[in-house]
């Protein structure tokens, strides 16, 4: 799993990254280059603590301090899987050729 093309995946992930919110975080809200939503892997009763830069994809939790540097890490925050293993389902997911 070390070979994974990791920068591409990322790439075609934040071209995408509008719709993939969209899907992994239904009720959340887009404020300029920020998509703000209730966090799904706490009990978090309201959106604004938990945030997707759109642009970058950097996200984080400022209620917890969870946060990550691109749409990989994101993935595999809120599926509960290892970069590599979230890596691949994006990579399925948007079509990305995974290694090289």
């Amino acid at each position: 799993m070390s070979n994974l093309n990791f920068q591409s995946i990322n790439q075609a992930a934040l071209s995408a990254l509008p719709t993939l919110l969209r899907r992994w975080l239904p009720d959340g809200i887009q404020r300029g280059h920020e998509y703000i939503a209730r966090n799904p892997r706490r009990d978090d009763t309201r959106a604004g603590s938990f945030s997707v830069n759109i642009r970058t994809g950097k996200w984080a939790d400022f209620a917890t301090g969870d946060k990550g540097g691109d749409v990989i890490s994101l993935a595999a925050y809120l599926s509960h899987k290892k970069q590599g293993e979230a890596a691949h389902a994006l990579a399925d997911m948007l079509g990305v050729k995974i290694h090289g």
